[in-house]
């Protein structure tokens, strides 16, 4: 949009000072019309791109496939490790009350995004352990602590100016999709709560959103979540991020949709589908709580058609 809008008001400019220095003159060069000309065109052009592109924003499918390619991307990058890729020295969390806190000093804020590599270094030259209390995609509070420092062998935790751990952290107005896989899924599940709502009563929209967030989910089910222990070159945990699980990541797809979903039975049949299809492929850890999830869909789908949450009789084929 930017891009068309100044390339538009460059052309806009060099018409009006092309027509001011010519207007005196008895000779122009073609040269000028002809520029002037193709710039038009392409002005055109660029407008019809954009055009074309706020009316696919606007629509469900495009919409949708968006949101679903961003958060692969994202999933991609952060979780790049197939289940059971673990450390087996990983180091447990701190207790909560440990270490020297670090308070958020400005105002309410989302964390958009953290600068690892300089957190890690930080950690590394002053010899402590950073433990953040918020992952990206939640709230900074004023005055609530932000981290928290651990000290090393050294017993340096005190020495870390804030100043600089602060500047590691990058505070929005809202959630992205830079560091935080999760948006991808909580927009896909808003969208299909509002298709269930009464007011919109769109349950064909919700099913859609489903489709997306299954794909979601089973591109989850295999890796590994557990990335927030972040070392050194020397192997030495120098930063800990907390991270959604997979617990967190099923309650934020589905619970709402469920609870929103009781008395839609199409709705209700593709979350059923859902389940079964993540359950079949997804390990054996990440299936308790699918079965949950299952148990309470097929019971509120007897509850709401019985008719057609049964089984189908099986056919004796030897009667005539």
């Amino acid at each position: 949009m930017w891009r068309t809008f100044a390339f538009s008001l460059g052309v806009f400019v060099f018409c009006i000072a092309a027509a001011l220095t010519i207007v005196s003159r008895t000779e122009v060069s073609m040269a000028v019309p002809v520029i002037a000309m193709i710039l038009a065109l392409v002005t055109l052009a660029f407008m019809y791109t954009l055009q074309s592109r706020a009316f696919s924003s606007i629509q469900l499918g495009p919409c949708l496939h968006a949101i679903s390619s961003r958060t692969r991307h994202v999933v991609d990058t952060v979780y790049d490790r197939p289940l059971g890729d673990t450390d087996a020295a990983r180091s447990s969390r701190p207790a909560e009350a440990d270490g020297v806190p670090v308070p958020w000093p400005g105002h309410g804020a989302v964390l958009c995004g953290i600068d690892v590599p300089t957190l890690v270094e930080v950690a590394r030259a002053h010899d402590c352990l950073i433990v953040l209390c918020q992952a990206p995609g939640q709230l900074l509070v004023r005055n609530r602590p932000v981290a928290r420092v651990h000290a090393g062998n050294a017993g340096n935790a005190g020495t870390l100016p804030s100043d600089v751990l602060l500047a590691a952290l990058a505070p929005g107005v809202e959630r992205t999709f830079d560091q935080d896989p999760e948006i991808g899924i909580r927009l896909l599940a808003d969208i299909a709560l509002r298709g269930l709502s009464p007011a919109i009563n769109d349950p064909a929209t919700a099913v859609q959103a489903l489709d997306h967030i299954e794909d979601l989910l089973l591109l989850l089910a295999d890796r590994e979540l557990d990335v927030g222990h972040i070392r050194d070159a020397e192997g030495t945990l120098r930063l800990i991020v907390p991270v959604p699980d997979w617990d967190r990541y099923v309650r934020t797809a589905l619970d709402d949709v469920i609870n929103s979903a009781q008395t839609v039975p199409l709705a209700l049949h593709r979350i059923r589908l859902l389940l079964q299809h993540v359950l079949d492929a997804g390990p054996e850890t990440r299936r308790p709580q699918l079965r949950e999830r299952l148990t309470l869909a097929e019971q509120l789908l007897a509850r709401s058609s019985p008719a057609t949450s049964a089984p189908a009789p099986a056919v004796d084929t030897d009667k005539k």
